[in-house]
C-alpha cells in the first residue's frame, strides 16, 4: 500500500534569492561576513579586559585622573577631550548615513559632501587618538614603583592633589651624571631616560613634609589609598625605580595591564577607523571621477558605510569599557 505525505509546501521555494541571497549583493554579503567575525574578535579582546579589570580592581587606575587632557589647554579636564573625539565619530556616521541617502537618491554633489564631511571626522578621530597616545606614555606626574611591582604616586597634603615629581625632586649632580652615562643605571636611550633618578626624588620627599604617598590600591570608597607621613616615610623605602608615563612594561597610573589593554584595544580600533579613512578616500575620488555615476548605482558608497557605521559601534564599546566603567 502506497503512503503519500503532503507537506504543503512542494511548490515553495525555501530559499528565494537565487544568486542573490537575501537580496543582497555579493559584496554586501562578505562585508556582512567581515563584520560579524569582527564583531567576534573586539568581543573576545573587551571581555578580556572585563576579566581583568574586575579581577585587578584593587589596582586599576580611575579614567577620571587619567585622561584628563585638553590640546593646547593646561589643567584638569577628566574625559573632556575623549566625549569630544566621541561626539566627532558619531557625527562622522550622521554624515555617512547621509552620503549613502544621496547615493540612493544619485545626487552626486551631496554624497561627495557627505563623504568629504565623513572623511575629515574620521581624519580628526585618528589624530586625537594619537594625540592622547602620545600625552599618556608621556604621562603627568611620575612615580616610583616598588620591589613588589606596586605604584607609589605623590600627592599633596594642603590640596589634595597629586604633585608631580618636579613640585620637590632635588637635583643630585652626581645622579644627572650617572643618568647621562651610556652603562647608567638608566641608560637605554636618550628619549627614554627619566627626569629625575630614585636617590633624587626620595632625598626631595624627605625634605618636603608637604607630600604624601598614595598608593594605587583603592579603599572602600573607591578611592586611592592615600598614606600618613609616617606610612609614607616607610612605604618610600621599598620603591626601587622611578615611572614616568605608561608603556607595555610599566604604568604611572596604576596596573600595567591597563596600559597593556589600553594600547593593544585602541590600537586595533584606531587602525581600523584609519583603514576606512584611507577606504573612504579612495571611494571619494571615485565618485568625483564619475565612476559609480556610470555603474548606475552608488552601493560602494553603501558597502563602506556599513564598516563604518560597525567601526563606530565598537568605539561605543571601547569607550564604555575603558572610560567610563
Amino acid at each position: 500500500m502506497d503512503t503519500t505525505i503532503s507537506t504543503g509546501a512542494e511548490e515553495e521555494s525555501v530559499w528565494g534569492g537565487g544568486n542573490r541571497p537575501l537580496g543582497a549583493s555579493y559584496g554586501k554579503l562578505m562585508m556582512w561576513f567581515f563584520i560579524v567575525s569582527d564583531a567576534l574578535t573586539f568581543s573576545g579582546f573587551l571581555a578580556s579586559y572585563g576579566f581583568s579589570r574586575f579581577k585587578f580592581i584593587e589596582t586599576w587606575p580611575i579614567a577620571d585622573e587619567v585622561f584628563t587632557h585638553v590640546p593646547f589647554i593646561h589643567g584638569n579636564f577628566p574625559m573632556y577631550y575623549v566625549a569630544f573625539m566621541t561626539f566627532i565619530l558619531i557625527m562622522s556616521s550622521v554624515t555617512m548615513v547621509l552620503a549613502v541617502d544621496a547615493g540612493h537618491r544619485m545626487i552626486k554633489s551631496k554624497v561627495i559632501l557627505y563623504m568629504f564631511l565623513t572623511i575629515i571626522g574620521g581624519a580628526i578621530f585618528v589624530g586625537s587618538q594619537a594625540w592622547e597616545w602620545a600625552t599618556f606614555i608621556k604621562g603627568d606626574y611620575g612615580a616610583l614603583e616598588t620591589k613588589g611591582g606596586r605604584i607609589l604616586q605623590f600627592v599633596q597634603a594642603d590640596t589634595g592633589q597629586r604633585a608631580a615629581l618636579a613640585d620637590f625632586a632635588q637635583v643630585i649632580p652626581s645622579e644627572r651624571e650617572t643618568l647621562q652615562r651610556n652603562d647608567g643605571v638608566w641608560f637605554s636611550s636618550e628619549s627614554s631616560l627619566p627626569s629625575y633618578s630614585l636617590e633624587e626624588v626620595k632625598q626631595g620627599f624627605l625634605s618636603n613634609p608637604n607630600i604624601l604617598i598614595r598608593t594605587e590600591t583603592l579603599n572602600a570608597e573607591g578611592e586611592k589609598t592615600l598614606l600618613t607621613r609616617e606610612e609614607s616615610l616607610a612605604k618610600i623605602k621599598d620603591a626601587q625605580l622611578v615611572v614616568e608615563g605608561a608603556n607595555l612594561i610599566r604604568n604611572e597610573y596604576g596596573s600595567r595591564l591597563f596600559a597593556d589593554f589600553f594600547f593593544f584595544i585602541t590600537g586595533f580600533h584606531g587602525f581600523h577607523v584609519f583603514s576606512g579613512v584611507v577606504i573612504n578616500v579612495i571611494i571619494f575620488f571615485n565618485i568625483i571621477l564619475g565612476t559609480y555615476e556610470r555603474r548606475g548605482h552608488y552601493e560602494m558608497v553603501e558597502k563602506v558605510g556599513l564598516y563604518w557605521h560597525f567601526v563606530d559601534l565598537v568605539w561605543v564599546f571601547v569607550f564604555t569599557f575603558f572610560y567610563l566603567v
